[in-house]
């Protein structure tokens, strides 16, 4: 199995310091508004790498931090009048119900900023210590990027190349900036309530030391993979590690994943463009949670990912054709026959979905052509432990629409014909048709 490293950006074959457990830390959401697609893309990617490290066999221990305080948070406090706890509670509870209606697993370890303080105390504790951070004039203790000597490895920019601009207090700079950065801010009147005491006074930490400090607590002062979109490199990223390794002494990430942007309909996502989506947008538009989790793992996690209702319609239609081959198979029982040719090859080369699931397309067209050899349905159901598509059956069809596919049935048994075509005609008129199969009748959404 092989992984593009962003660190020393080239291909590497995966080998975990204590295989065959795990350490994986991906950057989780700052909760003070509901994730759009573009942030779901990258917890999607997450989520296929952490079922394929399950699926070789490797023991994981997942950890993802929640944002729950930051610049942003707390400016939605200011201006909703509600409680810190308010905002970030009602956008956590979002967040997981979103991972839920998308399949994606829960990571094993969910740590929260604010339950966090006392080791970010400690680690900024250890860093002013041994002089990579220092207090500032307003209070802030600030990060001195000039005293760790590999700043800027991850993201390969050389300090001498980048624009000096002092320190900054906020969270997110530009690219180009080289910057000594806040690992705790001085309370002010701005923030509130959100403040705790620390030793160089009231304040609260910066976002950069809270992922530091949530990681090594949960995975180690060394672990295997840490992901997160290619936005996050720098200075998120990057900086992380300087404060890590600094504090530490040892190496920080083994292999960092990062995935590519999304676009939506070919151009950048925005409220002023009009095409920014949130995952229940989509699903007020009618699509299903099920065929969303398909557009978005569906490309390579590297590749930019262009967002379009086209593709969703094909998503549909390819999870139809998934679903008529799987219904026409005999239950799992007997040995699983040999994986579809090609999955395991591909998911191997640094997590090529796209191959994998042309794989299992021609498997199907294979099986629908010569006939699907035995233990074909067990060996989905392992395939499936990847993709997360799932087995379809009654639950995937709305209750209104089952009890009519019912109510046909009843009439057809008992020769009520006339009342059999009504419901027939009814489900036409909604967009189902019925479809007899071994396990009986089924209804089918209709394509377009």
């Amino acid at each position: 199995m092989k992984f593009f490293n962003t660190l020393t950006r080239t291909t590497e074959e995966f080998v975990p310091a204590n295989p065959p457990h795990v350490g994986l830390y991906t950057c989780g959401p700052t909760v003070y508004n509901y994730a759009h697609i573009g942030n779901l893309r990258a917890f999607m990617f997450e989520d296929v790498l952490r079922r394929y490290l399950e699926y070789r066999g490797y023991q994981v221990r997942h950890v993802m931090n929640i944002t729950d305080v930051e610049d942003k948070i707390i400016r939605t406090v200011r201006e909703s009048g509600k409680s810190l706890k308010e905002v970030t509670e009602f956008y956590t509870q979002e967040f997981l119900r979103d991972l839920a209606t998308l399949n994606i697993k829960s990571a094993h370890v969910l740590p929260r900023a604010t339950e966090s303080i006392p080791a970010i105390i400690e680690l900024i504790s250890k860093l002013v210590e041994n002089n990579h951070a220092y207090v500032g004039e307003d209070g802030s203790v600030y990060y001195s990027i000039r005293s760790f000597k590999d700043y800027g490895k991850l993201s390969h920019f050389k300090l001498d190349e980048l624009q000096a601009t002092g320190r900054v207090q906020h969270d997110e700079y530009t690219r180009e900036s080289a910057s000594d950065f806040a690992l705790w801010k001085s309370w002010d009147e701005a923030d509130g309530d959100v403040k705790w005491a620390s030793p160089w006074g009231l304040g609260r930490p910066g976002w950069h030391i809270e992922c530091s400090a949530m990681s090594m607590q949960h995975l180690g002062a060394s672990f295997d993979l840490h992901c997160g979109g290619e936005d996050l490199i720098f200075p998120h990223h990057e900086d992380e590690i300087a404060q890590s390794e600094a504090a530490t002494g040892k190496p920080f990430v083994r292999y960092w994943l990062h995935n590519a942007h999304l676009l939506v309909e070919g151009k950048k996502m925005s409220k002023s463009a009009g095409n920014f989506f949130t995952l229940r947008d989509l699903l007020a538009k009618g699509w299903t949670g099920r065929e969303i989790r398909y557009v978005l793992l569906s490309t390579h996690y590297r590749k930019q990912l262009d967002f379009t209702f086209d593709g969703l319609q094909a998503a549909r239609s390819a999870l139809q054709r998934l679903d008529e081959f799987l219904l026409k198979l005999p239950d799992a029982a007997g040995p699983i026959c040999p994986v579809i040719a090609g999955f395991e090859a591909a998911m191997d080369d640094d997590l090529n979905i796209s191959a994998a699931l042309a794989a299992v397309f021609e498997f199907i067209r294979e099986s629908n052509k010569n006939g699907a050899p035995p233990g074909a349905l067990a060996m989905w159901q392992r395939v499936d432990t990847v993709l997360g598509f799932g087995i379809p059956g009654k639950a995937s069809v709305p209750a209104e629409i089952q009890a009519l596919v019912d109510e046909r049935q009843a009439a057809r048994k008992a020769k009520n014909f006339k009342r059999s075509d009504e419901i027939r005609d009814q489900l036409a008129q909604a967009g189902w048709v019925i479809e007899d199969t071994p396990q009986g009748p089924r209804a089918k959404r209709v394509a377009g």
